[in-house]
C-alpha cells in the first residue's frame, strides 16, 4: 500500500495529493482524508496507509497548496508556540477556507471517479482538526456523492460564522459519526449542544461523541498529545462506519493494526 504522489487540477490551481491503493486488485471504495491544520506529512501517510489496509482508496489533498510548497511542518513547536501557532494559521489554515476547499473537493471527486480501481458510486470522507468541518461541509456540499462522514477532534464546528459546518447538517445525507475531545477550546460543551441540535432537527443519522482522556489532536502519531487508545478507538469507529455504508456487508471487522 505505497504512497503515490499526483497532482489534481483545480479551479484554482493545481493541488499535489496522496493516493493509497489496498493490496491486490480493485475496484474499491474511495475515501476522501480531509487534513489536519499541521501540514500534509509522514503522519499523514501512515494514516493514509492503514486506511488503505482495511480496503478503501484513499486520496489526501495538500489542502495547504494555495500558499505554495512548504518545508516539513516542525509539529511540536506549532503546537508548543503560540507566536509560531499564529504565523503558520495566517500564512497557510487562512488559504483553505470552506468556500476554496469545497470549491477543490468538486475536482477530487472528479479524480476519484478517472480512477478504474475505484468502486462507482457514493464515497467516504474523514477530517481531522481543521479537516472534521470539512468532511461534514463536503457531506452537505455534496451530499449525492458522500454515503459516510467522520470528523475526529474537529475545530468550530458550530459557530456564529456563516459558513459554520452546523448550517449545512440539513443537506446531509450521509451517515455521520463526529468525535470530540475532553480537553478541546475550539469545540467546547456549548459547541457540541449546537451541532447536537442541529442534528436532531435534520433528522441526521449520527453519533455524537467525546473520547475521555484525549486532547484535540489526539490521532495523529506525530502529535505532542497523540493518545494511543482513543487513536485505536477512532481507527475502530472509522472503520465500522466506512464498512457499514460503503461495503455494504453489515457488522465491519475490526480494523488492520498500522
Amino acid at each position: 500500500m505505497p504512497r503515490t504522489a499526483v497532482e489534481i487540477k483545480t479551479a484554482d490551481g493545481t493541488c499535489p495529493a496522496s493516493m493509497f491503493r489496498p493490496a491486490g486488485s480493485g475496484p474499491w471504495p474511495a475515501v476522501l482524508v480531509f487534513m489536519d491544520g499541521l501540514g500534509i506529512r509522514p503522519a499523514l501517510f501512515d494514516l493514509g496507509e492503514r486506511l488503505a489496509g482495511n480496503g478503501y482508496f484513499v486520496l489526501l489533498p495538500d489542502l495547504f497548496y494555495r500558499a505554495g510548497p512548504y518545508p516539513p511542518v516542525d509539529v511540536a513547536a506549532v503546537f508548543g508556540n503560540p507566536e509560531r501557532r499564529k504565523e503558520f494559521v495566517e500564512k497557510f489554515m487562512a488559504t483553505a477556507t470552506y468556500a476554496n476547499v469545497m470549491r477543490d473537493t468538486r475536482a477530487f471527486l472528479d479524480f476519484l471517479d478517472a480512477q478504474k480501481d475505484v468502486a462507482r458510486g457514493k464515497i467516504g470522507t474523514t477530517g481531522y482538526c481543521m479537516g472534521g468541518g470539512m468532511s461534514l461541509t463536503a457531506a452537505g456540499t455534496y451530499p449525492e456523492r458522500i454515503a459516510a462522514a467522520a470528523s475526529f477532534h474537529g475545530g468550530r464546528l458550530a459557530t456564529a460564522a456563516p459558513d459554520s459546518p452546523h448550517l449545512i447538517v440539513p443537506r446531509i445525507k450521509a451517515k455521520v459519526y463526529v468525535a470530540g475531545a475532553v480537553e478541546d477550546a475550539s469545540f467546547p460543551d456549548d459547541m457540541k449542544q449546537r451541532l447536537q441540535e442541529a442534528f436532531t432537527r435534520a433528522g441526521t443519522n449520527y453519533t455524537l461523541v467525546t473520547y475521555e482522556g484525549a486532547k484535540h489532536g489526539w490521532v495523529p502519531t506525530d502529535t505532542p498529545v497523540h493518545n494511543p487508545a482513543a487513536a485505536e478507538r477512532h481507527w475502530q469507529a472509522l472503520v465500522e462506519l466506512l464498512d457499514a455504508t460503503l461495503k455494504k456487508r453489515g457488522p465491519a471487522s475490526s480494523p488492520r493494526p498500522g
